[in-house]
């Protein structure tokens, strides 16, 4: 094991896994995550990020709460819906080491809050 700096600051693993349509659990891929990957893929290598790799991965096993993606070396999991999403979480997330709230999977979380995701709650607040 090497003690100098890893091959990657940031590793990003976003479910695009396919399951039969009708599939009681759901999956990623059905929810456009091949498009969005390849969208935070593609602002990465615009923006010129280095150390940060974004990787295609089978299931995550948290299929109900898709799409789902998880960063290390921290081991924070999101959902997500949109580009603007995937860009919310580059520039706080990747870029500032804070996290997306909102966008946070819990670790006993086993169904999408929808009001915090779309941002309900923080509306709702103002």
């Amino acid at each position: 094991m090497s003690d100098g700096e890893p091959f990657y600051r940031t590793h990003v693993f976003c479910c695009i896994n396919r399951r039969a349509d009708g599939h009681p659990r759901g999956c990623c891929a059905a929810k456009g995550t091949v498009k969005l990957r390849a969208h935070l893929k593609e602002r990465v290598k615009m923006l010129g990020i280095e150390k940060v790799r974004v990787n295609a991965s089978q299931c995550l096993d948290r299929c109900e709460l898709g799409p789902t993606m998880v960063i290390y070396p921290e081991g924070t999991w999101y959902t997500y819906r949109t580009k603007e999403d995937l860009d919310e979480i580059l520039e706080r997330h990747i870029l500032k080491g804070e996290r997306v709230e909102r966008l946070l999977l819990h670790p006993d979380q086993e169904e999408p809050d929808e009001a915090r995701i779309n941002g309900a709650e923080i509306r709702a607040a103002e």
